[in-house]
């Protein structure tokens, strides 16, 4: 069954933002026009990553960044390349697009 998560205009380019699907906690990235979404929790203490509210990219929007102890994780894979979770990934959410709005499947 797919769940609604977020109009796709909500996404801007360079952009991020969250959403809560099933009681869990989750946020989309538009990087280079692919979005990319994934649960909203670090690897190393299972607790949210934005700073504020759809914060989660680091200065220069190129990286994912656990505002907690500064991890970074590459956008396209989830992977952590920096950080107490080096090598851990973020768990990624199945989604699709269809007209115009971002559905977890």
């Amino acid at each position: 069954m797919k769940v609604k998560l977020f109009d796709l205009s909500a996404l801007p380019e360079g952009g991020a933002v969250s959403f809560e699907i099933h009681d869990k906690k989750g946020f989309a990235v538009k990087y280079e026009g692919d979005v990319f979404v994934y649960e909203n929790s670090c690897p190393h203490l299972n607790i949210p990553l934005e700073w504020q509210e759809n914060q989660f990219l680091d200065g220069e929007g190129h990286l994912i960044q656990c505002s907690t102890h500064g991890a970074l994780f590459l956008i396209n894979s989830g992977e952590c390349i920096s950080g107490p979770c080096m090598g851990d990934k973020l768990q990624p959410i199945a989604f699709e697009i269809d007209e115009d709005a971002v559905f977890a499947v």
